[in-house]
């Protein structure tokens, strides 16, 4: 995979628009009428707070403290960029908030102390416990980050948890504990080295002590060597608990014989000699970050049979602390834990094994472009796997209510999978499993207006994010004025810039034009003047030829036009069972509605062909399809010849055999409401549909620019589906995300 290049400007931008900072506040109660005020705020207000007044524990039902999560830092070791203070950490705490919600659904707020001494940060700290369910200590420097957290721990009745120390030794134990199960080994047996103590691998080391490695057979090591029992220099209380009895001196020694390296240290720190040393099937885990202690390329140039693990995404076995801290919070919350104690980390770490040993979701699977099982490039369960969710909480609240830390045990466990379940927005995983897709088809990408700004930010956004070569049609010194204009200058020198006026190709690429035109009133001089002169012509003349991959365009010209012109090169059209398919994410749901591009005033065959082509577009996102043939009438009632080719749809769908659950015709609300469909126990579909097929073009038009604008759902599409080649179409009024995220569809190959 390719590494996602991100620039500084890329970086300002993300964070500035459409409003400063990733976070924001919203009321989950109406606040519409008097009477709403009244009971939010005073009078009603007091009934709550006398409750809470007579029972603490009251305030786990009527506030948010039972699923709000404070990340808290003093900036004095943000990200490996040291000590920058604590306003400059806000963003990286308010990212780590932003993460809670997007994996875990836990809200979070970021709280950066202006402090670097322990006892007021203490202090501080433990008198917000009263507001919130749980702390997540960040970016702190050690040693302080060991006494602020063994205070709070002690001092506080809420779960306090430094995620630089526990989330990486959790997620490092899972991988670590299928790293041994392929290579037969046991962790009491197992020699263990460690580079890096600080915060990180002194607590990977104690947990995998805790999980069953003898304190004899684990060595740690530091910037001066090995720690061992009598070295009296850069000591302290916490590596003098990890001090080896030992004669080895280096970490160069250290590792002979080794069964096991883990490293949280430095780019670079181990040598292929190192590596060769090591015991038959070593398992190495080089976590530094940005770049690991050494790469897993090096380390399989001496040694097949080791099995690598590092922190980088674009490597297999990423040690991702994402796979752990929002989960363990969940799980926590849910019991009203008072503290992550070592079982439940443990828990997790087993939880997340187990996982990766099972079959792969297709979903993931398309995410990664292959298929994906256990073994010794899968080891930790991919971030975006939709299971995690409903799989790893359960185990971390059954190991606290075991350890007798959970105020309120789950009595329902199949109950709280469930509800787990239902807290997951699909939305985001299919997202990010089509930009993983995407990187994974590093597919040449062109972009056909190389004369809007749009899309050439979008270009470079899609080569920057490392998910292929981005192609530009237009005039080079156009191009380079607009960039530069836009502060992008630089990227001139990264796209590929391709105009009519200079390719090689234009002679092949007329004579397969006029082949397909001549009998169509068209002439040579036509074909001239589209394929050298019309952007979009050329661009699928490009495709149609191979010279690309894929294709996006449409925001510089009404789809109708775009589509004609295209149709010149491509059978895009109606006739050749050609759908437009827009996806509209809304509050963790997403609904497709079609046709939305191609079919002006559909029969019931092309309804049928339009369901067809919708479900496989679904399936292309890893969604089961349900269709609803959708109208004002509900199953013939009340009686109009206008609905009538709605209720004759199904019947051709089912004369066709299709492999899909499909019904209709029915109203919007019966199809997306379960309790409505309920009046109707013959329906066939199993739950709420996520098609919904519509009588006409301009009716589909008018749904999703209405959800748009008056509920804000994110609108993805038209989809276009059909097409010989990927081409996807964007909307006129386009931004700049809206062509990025079009481009991506294009290349994972969507319909």
């Amino acid at each position: 995979m390719s590494k996602t290049k991100i620039t500084p400007e890329d970086a300002l931008a993300f964070h500035l628009l459409p409003h400063p900072g990733k976070l924001a506040i919203q009321a989950t109660v109406p606040m519409s009428t008097q009477r709403d005020l009244s009971l939010a705020y005073s009078p009603g207000v007091a009934v709550p707070c006398e409750a809470i007044a007579a029972d603490p524990q009251a305030a786990y039902d009527y506030t948010t403290k039972g699923n709000t999560v404070a990340v808290i830092s003093n900036g004095t070791a943000v990200l490996g960029l040291g000590n920058l203070g604590a306003l400059a950490s806000k963003p990286v705490m308010e990212g780590k908030a932003v993460l809670f919600k997007r994996f875990a659904d836990v809200n979070s707020i970021d709280i950066e102390l202006d402090s670097e001494d322990p006892e007021e940060l203490i202090a501080a700290i433990r008198l917000m416990g009263p507001t919130f369910g749980g702390i997540n200590l960040e970016d702190i420097k050690a040693p302080e980050c060991f006494i602020i957290e063994q205070r709070l721990k002690e001092e506080m009745d809420i779960p306090v948890f430094h995620d630089d120390q526990h989330g990486t030794a959790v997620i490092c134990a899972a991988g670590l504990i299928n790293a041994l199960h392929l290579s037969g080994k046991k962790i009491e047996d197992c020699r263990i080295v460690l580079n890096g103590a600080g915060a990180a691998g002194i607590a990977c080391l104690e947990l995998v002590k805790t999980m069953g490695a003898k304190h004899d057979n684990c060595i740690m090591c530091d910037t001066k060597g090995v720690i061992y029992q009598g070295r009296t220099e850069g000591m302290n209380q916490w590596k003098s608990a990890h001090a080896a009895r030992t004669d080895l001196r280096t970490l160069e020694e250290a590792m002979q014989g080794a069964d096991v390296f883990l490293g949280v240290s430095v780019k670079g720190a181990v040598t292929r000699e190192m590596v060769a040393s090591m015991a038959d099937n070593p398992v190495i885990f080089a976590m530094a970050n940005p770049d690991p202690e050494i790469t897993p390329e090096e380390a399989h140039d001496v040694r097949l049979d080791a099995i690598v693990a590092t922190g980088r995404s674009d490597y297999p076995n990423q040690v991702n602390n994402v796979l752990g801290f929002p989960y363990l919070f969940r799980g926590a919350l849910d019991i009203n834990a008072r503290a992550i104690n070592d079982e439940m980390k443990i828990a997790c770490a087993q939880a997340l094994a187990e996982l990766a040993r099972e079959d792969v979701p297709d979903e993931v699977a398309m995410a990664y472009g292959r298929k994906l099982s256990f073994g010794r490039d899968y080891i930790i369960p991919a971030p975006f796997d939709p299971r995690l969710i409903h799989r790893i909480p359960p185990a971390v609240a059954k190991a606290g209510m075991d350890t007798g830390v959970a105020r309120r045990p789950i009595i329902d466990m199949d109950g709280y999978k469930r509800s787990l379940k239902a807290r997951m927005d699909p939305t985001a995983s299919i997202l990010e499993g089509l930009h993983a897709r995407a990187r994974q088809n590093q597919a040449q990408m062109i972009f056909a207006e190389g004369d809007d700004i749009r899309a050439l930010r979008a270009a470079v956004a899609y080569q920057r994010s490392g998910l292929g070569k981005a192609l530009v049609v237009g005039r080079e010194a156009d191009v380079k004025s607009k960039l530069e204009a836009a502060g992008l200058g630089d990227a001139v020198r990264e796209l590929r810039i391709i105009n009519a006026a200079n390719t090689v190709h234009l002679d092949a690429y007329k004579d397969f034009l006029y082949d397909r035109l001549k009998r169509k009133g068209f002439d040579a001089s036509d074909v001239h003047r589209l394929a050298a002169r019309d952007r979009h012509v050329f661009s699928a003349l490009m495709l149609a030829h191979g010279h690309g991959d894929a294709m996006v365009t449409g925001a510089t010209r009404k789809s109708a036009h775009v589509m004609e012109q295209i149709n010149h090169v491509f059978d895009a059209d109606a006739e050749h069972g050609v759908v437009g398919v827009t996806a509209l994410l809304h509050q963790g749901r997403i609904v497709m509605i079609a046709d939305t591009l191609v079919h002006e005033w559909p029969d019931q065959n092309d309804l049928a062909t339009i369901a067809e082509g919708a479900a496989s577009v679904a399936r292309s996102l890893g969604l089961e399809p349900r269709v609803a043939f959708v109208s004002f009438s509900t199953f013939g009632y009340p009686v109009s010849e206008r609905a009538e080719k709605m209720h004759m749809a199904p019947k051709v769908l089912e004369a066709r055999g299709v492999n899909f659950e499909f019904e209709g015709e029915m109203t919007v609300d019966v199809a997306l409401n379960m309790t409505a469909m309920e009046s109707y126990p013959f329906s066939r579909l199993s739950g709420p549909a996520n098609i919904l097929v519509v009588p006409a073009r301009h009716s589909a038009s008018i749904s999703v620019k209405l959800m748009q604008e008056m509920a804000g759902a994110t609108v993805i599409g038209p989809i276009l589906s059909g097409v010989a080649k990927p081409i996807q179409l964007c909307s006129t009024n386009a931004t700049e995300n809206d062509i990025l995220n079009m481009a991506v569809l294009a290349a994972s190959k969507v319909g």
